[in-house]
């Protein structure tokens, strides 16, 4: 393991999937009024799992692991609490709520890593 992964950890997999998930979600906000279109969601928890185990499962650190969508992309469609006429699934209220509390994770996540990049400049200036 670099010197790199030690620093970042889990939280460079975990901005990119929360990155994915905010794609996801824009894309059911996007769609709320098209007729027949299912909400999707990530299920970030299964997916970020997924990833550390198939990382765990490399034989050597220059051997790349596995691809994530070998275990599924974690993409579910989301049952609504209200059924529309038209068949769509997308509950607008709830796509923002997700929405802004994905963007807070993504924040953090991102606050997280703006540290750890800080505190290596730090180092390397002698600071």
């Amino acid at each position: 393991m670099n010197m790199i992964d030690q620093t970042f950890g889990v939280h460079e997999q975990a901005l990119g999937l929360r990155s994915q998930r905010m794609e996801v979600l824009a894309r059911n906000i996007a769609n709320a009024d098209t007729p027949h279109f299912k909400a999707q969601d990530i299920d970030f928890k299964k997916v970020l799992a997924n990833a550390q185990e198939s990382a765990l499962q490399t034989t050597h650190d220059t051997h790349l692991p596995t691809d994530q969508n070998a275990h599924g992309n974690g993409l579910q469609y989301r049952v609504p609490f209200n059924v529309a006429f038209d068949g769509n699934t997308v509950e607008l209220a709830v796509e923002q709520a997700k929405y802004g509390q994905s963007a807070a994770d993504y924040q953090a996540t991102m606050s997280i890593l703006e540290n750890r990049i800080s505190g290596i400049r730090k180092a390397l200036r002698g600071d």
